[in-house]
């Protein structure tokens, strides 16, 4: 039988429920689940009132990994492969995705919020974008299969915001907030070309994307906003940088984050709001007219561009081990508690009994 982890209320532990997985239909896998990661989309769900658009119970989790285990008609190619399930799972066969926009296809699932998620030993989703694991490179570079979990949101949404943003050689990249999103964001923008400047509140984090990426670390309590502005400009000149068209990626997914990244907007200047928060923030809109600047949304990833974020973990331009740390399954409870309450500076991967 298989077990997955109910949530019914945010005032309620989650409880663990048994249950049978759906037979796949035509074009759908059983997943058996190897691990899947804790993101702060998932303790916003639990802690902070977000809506699911499904009705609760629910089981949250969308960082998933794992090997198929049956297949429904016309996915039979996947049967015994090892897999990422996409974050978000556009239909593709809407005009939006017909035209290359599944990142606001109406008709995409994503586990933990419109399906049931992977925080389950099993899950039955949508074949159409699973990404292939080469688990034989993977475990020369010294991972397992549950690692990759992350790879499904936490590494993935900063790629897609980094190409959308089109970084490369020569551009200075500043990452406001460096937690789990975050530091993969200095990886990736490194890995493109960029000089990284990483901006956070915690020493811990900026001590860990020192040694993987991040050229400047600073810690946005030791700066007012002019002052900061004025410190990576200073850096920027010492280095030969452009101190115009920066790329801002702001990750801390705070109010106090994204005014900050907004303050730090120059001409040419391109913001991703790649974090998310319920609160609200004033800023000057019309500084992206005076700067001629570029805002930029960011919803997950499209699943085309999921092997090119896995094969930066394969070829050891990403590096993973250093900041995922895994946890028993039935520790959910427990772990979604030290998250929220910023006990962990690694991505928490949740591993069912096997």
């Amino acid at each position: 039988m298989a077990r997955r982890w109910m949530m019914s209320s945010g005032e309620k532990p989650l409880e663990m429920a048994e249950f049978e997985p759906d037979a796949p239909g035509p074009g759908e896998v059983i997943v058996q689940i190897a691990g899947c990661g804790v993101c702060h989309t998932d303790l916003g769900f639990y802690y902070d009132g977000v809506r699911t658009n499904s009705d609760l119970p629910l089981c949250l989790g969308h960082e998933i990994s794992g090997t198929v285990t049956q297949a429904g008609e016309g996915a039979e190619d996947w049967l015994g492969r090892a897999v990422i399930v996409p974050a978000v799972m556009p239909c593709g066969t809407c005009d939006l995705c017909l035209r290359g926009k599944g990142t606001i296809c109406r008709n995409q699932k994503m586990p933990g919020n419109d399906i049931q998620g992977g925080f389950a030993s099993h899950i039955t989703v949508p074949a159409r974008g699973l990404c292939p694991v080469d688990l034989d490179r993977l475990a020369a570079i010294g991972l397992e299969l549950a690692d990759v979990s992350v790879v499904a949101d936490a590494l993935t949404t900063p790629y897609q915001a980094a190409v959308q943003a089109g970084i490369s050689k020569g551009d200075l990249v500043i990452v406001n907030g460096v937690g789990g999103v975050g530091g993969y964001a200095v990886q990736v923008a490194a890995a493109m070309g960029a000089t990284v400047v990483a901006i956070d509140v915690s020493p811990a984090k900026l001590e860990a994307v020192r040694d993987h990426g991040a050229a400047l670390t600073l810690n946005a309590r030791d700066f007012d906003p002019r002052a900061l502005k004025k410190e990576i400009i200073g850096f920027a000149k010492a280095n030969d940088l452009r101190t115009t068209e920066w790329i801002i990626m702001e990750c801390s997914g705070t109010a106090a984050g994204q005014t900050a990244a907004f303050g730090l907007l120059n001409h040419g200047a391109t913001m991703c709001v790649v974090g998310f928060t319920m609160d609200k923030v004033e800023v000057r809109l019309s500084n992206l007219m005076a700067f001629h600047a570029r805002l930029l949304g960011n919803w997950g990833c499209p699943p085309d561009l999921y092997p090119g974020a896995l094969d930066l973990v394969l070829s050891g331009k990403v590096k993973l081990a250093p900041f995922i740390e895994q946890r028993p399954l039935d520790d959910i409870n427990t772990v979604f508690r030290d998250v929220h309450d910023g006990n962990k500076v690694r991505r928490q991967i949740l591993v069912p009994a096997q």
